[in-house]
């Protein structure tokens, strides 16, 4: 694509922001000015703010906000807490209803680097479709965070879903990609998955994170965990083979070991020992029993959000 000035949409989901949600929005205002001084993108370019359920102020403030910039500040309320995912998809198919030629997702803690925003932008210009942010380190997280999500990622990696490490949720996604994530309507889609696995012209942007300014993460153990089960369950059936190796595995050694106790009292009339070993290898297999049926519990608990085709989530107000 050539460059050209194109409507931009910056979306941001937001849950219990009350202390960010003015300090950031007017930030991205700025940002948006500066593009726009540059002719990268048009006048009309505007920032949409997902209320994903808060329990605070923070709708009140969106409304005050839309009240002083006027259209150029856009949004959704929720009737409720969905989830972060959920409420990056609404912003995603919501400026797509509205309009737009692109549109960029960023943290309501503006953590990530919203100067970054106008590189996304001129890589959007020379043909990317996706432009997916990459975080340089990961300083800002706790140690138990930190290797987490280095192992989260190397394990998709495993399971053939090939996601680079420190991929986040800024990204760049052009009015062609929302095209085509309107078409998918599972219910637990995971975007880091799905942006990567449409397989549309991909650019990278590193950026570095910043500390957080006010208030704390909305994510915590155990947000995290369902996140990163859902990614896994959602792309990749290859737990479910390994489960199926296990069984073969599994009979292969109670065969071996039925020709060994076979051998010791038909053969070498010895009575057959190992009651330790035994012990111990029907509590190793019982545990892993329950494993195996955890890992399929996930995907029986994923068909069944499927079949009952609930919307993913409900708006309460809707700012256009």
């Amino acid at each position: 694509m050539s460059e050209q000035k194109s409507r931009l949409a910056i979306i941001v989901p937001c849950f219990n922001e009350e202390l960010v949600v003015k300090t950031t929005t007017e930030r991205l205002l700025e940002v948006l000015d500066d593009i726009i001084s540059k002719g990268k993108i048009s006048e009309d370019s505007y920032v949409y703010l997902i209320d994903d359920g808060s329990k605070d102020r923070t709708w009140e403030i969106i409304n005050a906000l839309r009240e002083k910039y006027g259209e150029r500040i856009k949004g959704t309320k929720f009737i409720r807490n969905y989830g972060n995912q959920k409420a990056l998809i609404a912003g995603l198919l919501g400026v797509k209803e509205i309009g737009c030629d692109c549109v960029v997702s960023i943290d309501a803690d503006l953590q990530q680097d919203e100067n970054a925003i106008e590189t996304f932008v001129d890589e959007f210009h020379k043909g990317a479709d996706i432009v997916s942010g990459i975080r340089n380190d990961r300083k800002t997280d706790s140690f138990f965070k930190k290797y987490t999500a280095l192992c989260f990622y190397k394990l998709m990696n495993i399971l053939g879903v090939k996601i680079p490490p420190n991929h986040s949720d800024f990204r760049l996604v052009s009015k062609r990609g929302l095209e085509i994530l309107s078409q998918y309507p599972e219910e637990g889609l995971f975007l880091r998955g799905f942006f990567h696995e449409i397989g549309l012209k991909t650019a990278y942007v590193h950026f570095n994170v910043k500390p957080r300014a006010l208030g704390s993460s909305k994510f915590n153990v155990f947000s995290l965990t369902s996140l990163a089960l859902n990614g896994i369950t959602a792309f990749s059936i290859v737990p479910l083979r390994i489960i199926a190796a296990f069984g073969v595995l599994t009979m292969l050694c109670s065969f071996l070991l039925a020709l060994e106790v076979v051998i010791e009292k038909y053969i070498l009339h010895t009575t057959p020992g190992g009651w330790a070993t035994l012990v111990i290898l029907l509590a190793f297999f019982g545990g892993l029993q329950i494993f195996c049926l955890g890992i399929i519990g996930e995907y029986l608990g994923q068909i069944f959000n499927e079949v009952k085709s609930r919307p993913r989530y409900i708006k309460e107000i809707e700012l256009k």
